[in-house]
């Protein structure tokens, strides 16, 4: 890398981190805890890009964008920020930020994008004024600093202000309506009507036109449109072949596969593609258990506002928090939290408060339409795609067989087991197994067999 970097932090350490590696990669470095000197240097034409906190001694580094691209329009900044919320990418995005990294970052991944921000001209895009307040999304329950949901944010910044539709799946209790509750408020559509379609609403031949009249250039959500049957089907392709330069916004949700029902004629080919112009897959909160104490923090604090007594959680129970497999997402979540809030006899909620609350749940979560074998293998397909695209177009380590399989076995071991009590004969039968087959994979894969009454 060549040119000079203007850092500004007012955390020692990251400065410090910043300065070393930024030094051996052949840059120079300039460094400040002050916004204000910060703004100096650039008004002196000094650096070639700046990376800068939001939360600084004397400012917002967010609220100084405006002010760096007045005076150096060619200027990138990247913004790094501990406020891991979708509004921070949102506002980054708006101001013009040339990226946004949540802290704490990943050190190679900066220096990544701090060498593309050197080596590519900056072209600046026109801002979006915004007249949205700042503490607006304090109440969304979008927070996460996992690699999964930051990339979520980014993705969500980028989009809001075209026209292209937008088509949002996963699992339910994610947040899929909230996503597109968001790339409507923090548009510049925010202020026309956001029009949310069910199947009931496109029941009648003039469903279609009731629903434009409402949505008058807003955007208009159809939520779960995997539900929609073929009549509902052929009027929303009617209806957007009929849209016009100023239509709505077309937003869809999706719990099911759609390209799977595609692919079994149960979903309409055109409508598909047409609701397909950017995808976003909301990541179920078993692809980031590290966002669960920071989800559960803020449904804490949420419920403490509307009155409920102060509660937190001790480490134990914190710990089977997040080791709970959470079929139902980020609502099951906020549910469980409510719960403890109400049945917690003291301030710290225990290990076996939280027992009580989890063992009352069930285990499994069904998801209505999406029954069958045929189905289970669309799942599998689905992680496994996601399994290599984590991987950034390098192959997975070798031995990526038999470790599959080992993740199927295991837990398909495990819930016959307790099926059938601990009894080993009874299930070495349900599986259509050998006995001493059984056995061995309980040894070898250290599976802990306890008898007791079987469900039938």
């Amino acid at each position: 890398m060549d040119g000079t970097v203007l850092v500004a932090d007012d955390d020692r350490t990251i400065r410090t981190v910043l300065t070393q590696a930024l030094t051996r990669a052949g840059c120079k470095v300039h460094a400040t805890s002050s916004l204000t000197t910060l703004m100096r240097w650039v008004g002196e034409g000094k650096g070639d890009l700046v990376i800068s906190d939001v939360m600084m001694p004397d400012g917002n580094g967010l609220e100084m964008l405006p002010a760096i691209h007045e005076k150096r329009p060619s200027l990138p900044v990247i913004i790094i920020s501990a406020q891991n919320t979708i509004m921070t990418a949102i506002q980054a995005t708006e101001a013009d930020a040339y990226d946004y990294l949540p802290k704490p970052f990943d050190l190679p991944d900066l220096m990544k994008r701090t060498a593309r921000a050197l080596d590519q001209k900056r072209v600046p895009a026109p801002r979006v004024t915004s007249d949205v307040p700042v503490n607006e999304g304090d109440d969304l329950p979008l927070v996460g600093r996992t690699p999964v949901m930051q990339d979520l944010y980014r993705l969500v910044a980028r989009v809001m202000n075209t026209d292209l539709p937008v088509l949002i799946s996963g699992e339910s209790g994610t947040g899929k309506s909230l996503i597109a509750r968001a790339v409507h408020d923090f548009s510049d559509r925010r202020n026309l009507p956001f029009v949310r379609v069910r199947p009931a609403d496109l029941a009648a031949m003039e469903g279609p036109a009731a629903i434009l009249s409402r949505a008058r250039g807003g955007s208009i959500l159809f939520d779960e449109v995997s539900d929609l049957n073929a009549d509902a089907q052929a009027r929303v392709v009617r209806m957007l072949d009929s849209l016009t330069d100023d239509a709505p916004r077309i937003l869809a949700t999706s719990q099911r596969d759609l390209m799977a029902q595609m692919e079994a004629g149960e979903f309409r080919q055109d409508l598909f593609y047409r609701l397909g112009g950017v995808n976003v897959t909301v990541p179920s909160l078993r692809e980031r258990v590290e966002d669960i104490p920071l989800l559960t923090a803020h449904f804490l604090q949420k419920s403490e506002r509307d009155g409920a007594p102060s509660r937190q959680f001790s480490k134990d129970a914190m710990e089977l928090f997040r080791s709970y497999n959470w079929p139902g997402n980020v609502r099951q979540l906020e549910n469980a939290v409510r719960r403890l809030i109400v049945t917690a006899s003291e301030q710290d909620i225990s290990r076996a408060d939280v027992e009580l609350v989890l063992g009352a749940q069930p285990e499994m979560e069904p998801v209505a339409g999406n029954v069958g074998a045929d189905k289970l293998s669309d799942s599998v397909a689905q992680h496994l795609r996601r399994y290599f695209d984590l991987h950034g177009g390098v192959l997975p380590p070798p031995g990526l067989y038999q470790r599959i399989l080992r993740e199927v076995e295991l837990p398909l071991l495990e819930i016959a087991l307790e099926a059938t009590g601990g009894n080993q004969a009874k299930c070495a039968d349900l599986l259509g197994i050998n006995r001493n087959t059984l056995r061995k994979k309980v040894t070898d894969l250290d599976i802990r067999v306890t008898r007791r009454r079987k469900l039938m």
